[in-house]
């Protein structure tokens, strides 16, 4: 039933937005990958001046990316900031966690930039960079893409805790 009725939207021209997903590659050199895909949100920070935050996960897996537009989101490359970073009004911050097995690894990006492309109905954004990953001893590069992320209407705290 469910498949006849999209075969039936598609034949009358009607077009769902693309589900908002996550695609992340996480690369440790020189031994192995890690990808995985997840759904996607946006959230607007619940004060105002504070930006927005984009976030998937899925199986242990997952990314974090905090924009801190400054006087408003635009399109545009966001600069890395660090964790503890409260007074830059403008970049990102991006967290990445990821399974290997049964081990859970974890990084903030502390080079590279996100690149974000804002419409009226969603906005995308895309990180790379790379960061120390803690467990393994060793650098770990990130490409990590949100795609067609709709902004909810609720609101999240968004805060640096030490």
């Amino acid at each position: 039933m469910v498949l006849a009725l999209g075969a039936a939207d598609a034949a009358c021209g009607s077009s769902a937005p693309p589900p908002a997903r996550l695609r992340v590659l996480v690369t440790r050199l020189p031994k192995d990958t890690v990808s995985f895909e997840a759904p996607a949100v946006a959230s607007r920070c619940g004060r105002p001046g504070l930006g927005l935050l984009l976030q998937g996960s899925a199986g242990g897996n997952g990314v974090l990316i905090w924009l801190r537009p400054g006087d408003s989101l635009a399109s545009g490359e966001f600069s890395l900031l660090p964790r503890a970073d409260s007074t830059t009004p403008r970049g990102a911050t991006v967290a990445v966690r990821f399974m290997v097995g049964e081990a859970a690894h974890g990084l903030t990006l502390d080079s590279g930039a996100v690149a974000v492309t804002l419409t009226e109905a969603s906005l995308s954004a895309n990180a790379r960079g790379s960061g120390l990953d803690h467990l393994a001893g060793g650098r770990a590069g990130v490409d990590a893409s949100f795609e067609s992320v709709p902004l909810e209407t609720d609101t999240v705290a968004c805060q640096v805790r030490l």
